[in-house]
């Protein structure tokens, strides 16, 4: 049942001896200073028994014990160390000097069931509740700054064939599960042994530069994942299926049926490699979730990606989420914006962000939501030539002039575009006579000689936002918005600080907890050192 801490300290807990000499102004001091403040016992009565069983461990101070883990970058067992013998952790949870306060597994239990029951977002949002409480918000409305870095993913990352090799083993284990038998005789019985030996490939014993040889072993593990899927099916078709053993079963399933459609194509019986690199491949059995990601142009990484709210002002974080490496940046621009409204209860009155945040779609989002986006259009000039920028679209007549002051009417279909419902819709550009850009005098600056056609500049399907935009970031008023990207580029810097370059745990949800956890020992460091400030 829910342990309970007193709302009175102790004569001889660590805090109330030792606080001075830890520091009042440290973390762990800080940490001290707000207990009863920051958590509630009675906010995680859910994960416990009402009326039987002993006393739990106060999950406040668990609570507690994951920040300082999260601050001091210590694992589940170095983590128990500290809470036993450091004293700096003993003023930090209010304990008596020899209390040995939990075990290494009633911390993880205590972390599961955080994950399980998606409260860790509400820990992230105590330190928000925290600044209001402090009075260090004090406005009715806010901006938002938003921006991603990657993390680095914790599973392994495989080839075409060791993935395939994993694919099957996970679905042997959870049918020698289901059936209750160890899983080398239930292996042995099924001929799936050589999948369980040291190396897969290694122990292929064939000609890796033979294109026959390869492909031969690729068909022999395709029958064979086939095979086993056929096995699995037929105990689904036989159970229910809303057991945990069967939900395993299904996914692990679904997930060797992936690997196979993403990376191999039969052909004439024959089985290979497919070309090329499949849309959001899975690089990783162990963590499914991991992809392959693309922070810049030379800049690539396996995993996922972090994406924040700053408040410039503040420089508290208001908002986290964790999206697949392939995303892009700007995919959760507008539930970042709305999260952070839910979590400070103040209205966010503007969203800015890099020229990642302010493509067409992104735009029209935050216009239809009426809500107001700041970010840079993306440039897209070409060197020593003129940009579409230069060129004076006029959507009222459909005109377009270029710089050396011709005027064009004519429209043409240049391509396609899909848009969020999957629908396909038309392209149109403007066009140019070919014989009015080869006789311009401004033709090496906008016309390459060897094109059979004038010059083209194509109608964006957000035009008019993106006029717009352009026109605002040419202005005097757009200046303040550069200096705010600071902020955020400042708070990412404190999370990789804090460990988040590199994820801890398999699956974006549990890494969602590990940037949650950063982002709420960001904002205690910050509120720490503004009391500190105020004090002063």
């Amino acid at each position: 049942m829910l342990g309970k801490r007193s709302d009175q300290l102790g004569l001889y807990e660590a805090d109330n001896q030792y606080l001075r000499f830890v520091g009042n102004d440290s973390f762990y001091g800080y940490l001290a200073q707000q207990r009863g403040k920051l958590f509630n016992d009675e906010e995680f009565g859910a994960f416990y028994c009402e009326e039987n069983g002993r006393p739990s461990v106060p999950p406040s101070m668990l609570a507690t014990a994951l920040l300082l883990q999260t601050y001091d970058k210590v694992s589940d067992e170095e983590a128990k160390a500290r809470a036993d013998f450091d004293l700096r952790w003993k003023v930090a949870l209010g304990i008596e000097i020899e209390t040995k306060p939990f075990a290494k597994s009633t911390l993880q239990l205590f972390r599961a069931q955080l994950i399980l029951k998606e409260k860790m977002q509400e820990v992230f949002v105590r330190s928000l509740e925290l600044a209001k409480q402090t009075e260090y918000f004090k406005k009715r409305s806010m901006k938002v700054v938003l921006d991603t870095t990657y993390i680095l993913g914790r599973g392994a990352v495989k080839d075409t064939y060791n993935l395939l090799g994993e694919g099957i083993q996970q679905l042997c284990r959870a049918l020698a599960e289901r059936e209750k038998q160890k899983l080398v005789g239930w292996v042995n019985k099924h001929q799936f042994e050589k999948y369980f030996q040291s190396s897969l490939k290694g122990e292929a014993n064939i000609d890796w530069d033979d294109e026959e040889a390869r492909s031969g072993f690729l068909h022999k593990v395709i029958d064979d994942a086939r095979r086993l899927m056929h096995l699995a099916k037929e105990i689904s078709d036989t159970q229910k299926s809303d057991s945990p053993a069967m939900i395993k079963i299904a996914e692990a399933g679904q997930l060797l049926n992936q690997l196979i459609d993403q990376d191999v194509e039969v052909e004439d019986g024959k089985s290979s490699i497919k070309q090329g690199v499949s849309r959001d491949r899975i690089i990783s059995v162990q963590d499914p979730d991991m992809r392959h990601g693309r922070k810049s142009s030379a800049k690539r990484f396996n995993g996922h990606k972090v994406a924040i709210a700053v408040d410039p002002d503040s420089q508290l974080i208001t908002a986290v989420e964790i999206i697949p490496g392939n995303a892009s940046d700007a995919t959760p621009t507008l539930s970042l914006t709305e999260a952070s409204e839910n979590n400070t209860e103040i209205k966010v009155d503007e969203t800015v962000g890099d020229c990642a945040y302010g493509n067409g779609s992104t735009r029209k989002k935050f216009s239809d939501a009426n809500r107001k986006l700041v970010a840079k259009v993306p440039n897209t000039k070409r060197k020593g030539m003129f940009d579409k920028s230069e060129f004076d679209i006029n959507l009222v007549i459909m005109s377009c002039t270029c710089p050396a002051g011709h005027t064009t009417l004519k429209q043409i279909r240049t391509g396609y575009y899909r848009d969020e419902n999957g629908k396909k819709l038309t392209i149109k550009s403007f066009s140019f006579p070919k014989e009015i850009c080869a006789s311009c005098t401004l033709k090496s600056q906008c016309y390459k000689s060897e094109h059979k056609e004038g010059r083209k500049i194509r109608i964006h399907p957000q035009e008019k936002l993106m006029q717009e935009a352009r026109a605002f970031q040419q202005s005097p008023a757009y200046q303040p918005y550069k200096k705010m990207r600071q902020s955020v580029e400042h708070r990412l810097a404190r999370l990789v600080q804090l460990g988040i370059r590199q994820a801890r745990y398999f699956g974006r949800r549990k890494t969602l907890f590990q940037a949650l956890m950063a982002a709420t020992v960001a904002n205690l460091t910050l509120l720490n050192k503004k009391s500190d400030l105020v004090a002063a």
